[in-house]
């Protein structure tokens, strides 16, 4: 007699004509684990195992049939080091204050996959306050990098006034960018966005910005002109 779950023309055609039963449907690896995943939820709550904690997951342990145990050891693991993995990416979540003492241990040594973003500055700057408040929004928005900053006398002796606000970046203690002057950061109506943006043309960052925000010409020219006066004032120093 001619299987009928086999696959053929003339089966089909019985098929549609209900002479004989449907094809049974194989069962996948996925259906099975989402029939012990089902399981497991009726047995201890109507609550998700992605939504419990590792207590509850703990408490519901002994409720479980041997069989179903090692799926259920496996979310636990799972959840285990997503929820390490959140803790080494949040070490940080706000700008640190440094001195020139503390500038190898925070900076050059800072650790591995660690991004450092300083800002050197002077308090009577209206722009280096306004920077200032950028960093400590973005340290909080991201975490994982970590937001030093340094008052300009403190960090670096004899450090020109004209080349602040200056905001250094070090990956793993290498410097791999530096923005020197208010030129640079186009003055007072610099946004944090403009900031975030930067940063993560760098890499410091990833941004859900979708390009650069714009930049109001006015803005740029009158920079540019600040700029300019400057350089003629200080023309005899040297670049830092």
């Amino acid at each position: 007699m001619q299987d009928p779950n086999a696959d053929t023309e003339w089966n089909d055609v019985l098929r549609a004509k209900g002479i004989i039963p449907p094809k049974e449907k194989e069962v996948s690896e996925e259906d099975i684990v989402n029939i012990m995943e089902a399981t497991i939820q009726s047995k201890t709550t109507d609550k998700s195992l992605d939504d419990m904690t590792l207590d509850e997951l703990n408490e519901r342990e002994d409720e479980i049939d041997e069989e179903e145990e090692r799926i259920f050891e496996a979310y636990r693991r799972q959840r285990m080091a997503e929820m390490r993995q959140a803790q080494m990416k949040a070490r940080y979540g706000e700008v640190k204050e440094i001195s020139k003492v503390d500038y190898v241990t925070e900076v050059n040594k800072a650790g591995e996959g660690v991004w450092v973003v300083l800002h050197v500055y002077k308090q009577s700057t209206p722009l280096c306050k306004l920077l200032n408040q950028h960093i400590s929004t973005l340290a909080k928005k991201f975490p994982d990098v970590k937001f030093l900053r340094s008052e300009s006398s403190v960090c670096i002796p004899n450090y020109p006034d004209k080349n602040l606000p200056t905001i250094f970046i070090y990956f793993e203690g290498d410097l791999k960018k530096q923005y020197v002057g208010p030129l640079v950061f186009g003055g007072m109506n610099f946004k944090q966005d403009e900031l975030e943006w930067m940063l993560s043309e760098v890499g410091v960052l990833k941004t859900e910005l979708e390009g650069p925000p714009k930049r109001e010409i006015r803005d740029v020219m009158d920079s540019a002109v600040r700029q300019s006066r400057l350089d003629d004032d200080d023309s005899d120093e040297n670049d830092w």
